[in-house]
Parts: structure tokens; C-alpha cells; sequence
């Protein structure tokens, strides 16, 4: 059994991404997927009081619900049958990475939003980190 982790952000390069496995799905015997959203904490600027970081935090959960409710959903009419989602805190790529090895995928997947040699110098691109740090092979999805 082929098992891989595709990254999902709400964004349509991750919609992308879910398809992507989908395909290949078709064409392999049997295929799992963990679909995984991840969230950085909140970037507090001066004090908040104790009630503001709650209802922070629990907006970017909801948040992070949807997202892979959306996800899971589209993976699921794109033909995924063995699909499962997690949402994790922390910084992206190297949880990525970290999540990876803790369900010992096969391959990691995701989209990509294509910003080009530039858009990447000076915005950083969590795909390219994963590239980096993955001990297994990934796949970028435009």
C-alpha cells in the first residue's frame, strides 16, 4: 500500500494537490492519503488580555476545522477512499516533515504556489523547506 501526506492550506494549489493523488490512485492498487493542515500560533504585537488570546486561538482552530473539512470532503468526490485528516500547530514545513515520519508515508504531496526564483528570495517558500528537510520523496503540484 502506497501512503502519502498531502499538505492542504484552503488554497486551489492544495484542492490541486488532493487531485493530483487522487489520479494516482486510480493507478495503483491500494492508496492512503493523511491530509494535514497546519497552523502557526497566533503573533501576539503588545498585551492582550488572557479572554482575546482564547478567542484567538479558537477562531484559528475553527479555522483550521474547516479547511480540512473542505479538504476531506473534496478528496472524498475526487474518488479518495482510505483518507484521513489531522491539524497540527507549529511551524509548517517542519512539521510537515515531522508528521511524515510519524505516519511513515511513502511520499509527501503538495501544492505549490509557483511565485518563481524571486517571489521565493524574499518570501521563503514552505515547499522549498520541505524539499530540504524530507527524507522522503515530494511531490509539488502547481
Amino acid at each position: 500500500m502506497l501512503k502519502l501526506l498531502i499538505a492542504v492550506d484552503g488554497s486551489a494549489y492544495a484542492l490541486r494537490a488532493i487531485e493530483a493523488v487522487a489520479r494516482l490512485a486510480q493507478q495503483t492498487i491500494e492508496l492512503q492519503a493523511v491530509l494535514l493542515n497546519m497552523r502557526e500560533g497566533p503573533a501576539y504585537y503588545g498585551e492582550l488580555p488572557p479572554f482575546d488570546h482564547e478567542s484567538i486561538e479558537q477562531a484559528q482552530r475553527q479555522q483550521q476545522e474547516a479547511v480540512l473539512h473542505a479538504a476531506l470532503a473534496h478528496a472524498r468526490s475526487c474518488g479518495l477512499q482510505r483518507v484521513s485528516a489531522q491539524a497540527m500547530q507549529g511551524m509548517a514545513a517542519a512539521e510537515i516533515v515531522r508528521a511524515s515520519r510519524e505516519h511513515a508515508v511513502d511520499q509527501i504531496c503538495m501544492g505549490t504556489h509557483g511565485r518563481g526564483p524571486f517571489g521565493t528570495l524574499f518570501l521563503g517558500s514552505v515547499a522549498q523547506r520541505v524539499l530540504h528537510l524530507a527524507e522522503v520523496p515530494v511531490l509539488l503540484v502547481k
